[in-house]
Formats: structure tokens, sequence, C-alpha cells
């Protein structure tokens, strides 16, 4: 896979909590796109060490950060994103930003929220990943064993990430490890 992964705030956060973002520069590094609302996002005072860990991506060039022109195609459909419609509800500014980038940009969205966007992934023809499927990945190219990816998911879900299964032998397990296009 070379596509870029354009990260929502819950999925990248998930790995920054929990001091793991080594996995995602072995499986993606110079492929993670951070969408300027996801940035900011992570950027709030009250929880430094988030903006700092982000930093620290970007400097080692890593991670790239992408911002949304307002005179670009991805500005429109983030814009409907974050509005809604009478059809649909609006989502989030993180996820819409990776949502409209990973469109225009043929890219593969990250993000963990599959309720919030199932339907934009559908109607978007999107690649999707989560953090389990990350943490899968990370299985097979041998970076991480099945136990510390349970150690991994265990300190994710006590960063209260929304995490389906209680483990990740569970998830790994479960029709939901193998439901990701990409």
């Amino acid at each position: 896979m070379t596509d870029d992964l354009f990260f929502d705030t819950d999925c990248l956060s998930s790995f920054l909590w929990t001091d793991q973002t080594d996995i995602l520069e072995k499986l993606y590094g110079g492929r993670i796109m951070i969408p300027g609302p996801v940035y900011r996002e992570l950027s709030n005072p009250c929880i430094p060490h988030m903006k700092a860990k982000t930093d620290a991506l970007l400097r080692r060039k890593t991670a790239q950060l992408r911002q949304i022109g307002t005179d670009r195609e991805e500005y429109h459909i983030y814009r409907t994103l974050v509005k809604g419609t009478k059809d649909k509800r609006a989502i989030g500014k993180g996820e819409a930003a990776a949502i409209a980038l990973a469109r225009v940009g043929d890219g593969i969205l990250a993000s963990n929220n599959w309720k919030d966007i199932a339907q934009y992934i559908e109607e978007y023809d999107l690649k999707h990943i989560d953090t389990g499927h990350i943490l899968i990945e990370g299985l097979r190219q041998g970076f991480i064993t099945e136990y510390e990816g349970n150690v991994i998911w265990r300190q994710m879900r006590g960063k209260n990430r929304r995490l389906p299964g209680k483990t990740f032998s569970d998830y790994l397990n479960s029709d939901k490890g193998f439901v990701y296009k990409a």
C-alpha cells in the first residue's frame, strides 16, 4: 500500500496517548497526513503533550500537515460535511477534513468513528482503516506481537479511545478485523 493516510483526531490520538507512534512511523512513515483541523484539535492547550508529540512526527517528516484551502475542491466537501444536509447529519471538523482530503487525494481514511462516517465511506468510495487494522498490520509485519497488541489496546481503552472489542485478540478474531477497504 503506497497511498497517503489521512488521520482523524480519534485515530491518531489513540497512538499519541499511548506513546505508540513508532508503529505508525514504521508502517506509514512519510504517508501520514494530518489535516489542519485535526492538528488544531490536537493543539488544545489543556493537553499540550498531544501537540508536542504531533509536532515531533512533523519534525521527523514521517507526517505532513495538510491544510484545506477555500479555493480547492476538498473545501466544498469539508463544508458540506461539517454543516450537514437535510439527509445527513453534520460530523466533526477533524473527521470531515480527513474525509475530504482522502477523497480528493485518493488516499486512505484512518478513522475509528465508523458509526459517524460509514455513509461517507460508501458515498465517496473511500478506502478506510481504523486503529484495529493498524495494529493488525503491525502484527502481520512483526512490529508487535498479539500480546503487545493486547497491552496497547488496554492502554488505548484506558485513555477512553472507543475501540470495538474488549481486547485486541477479540478484535483480531472477529469479522471486524477483516472488513476494511485498503
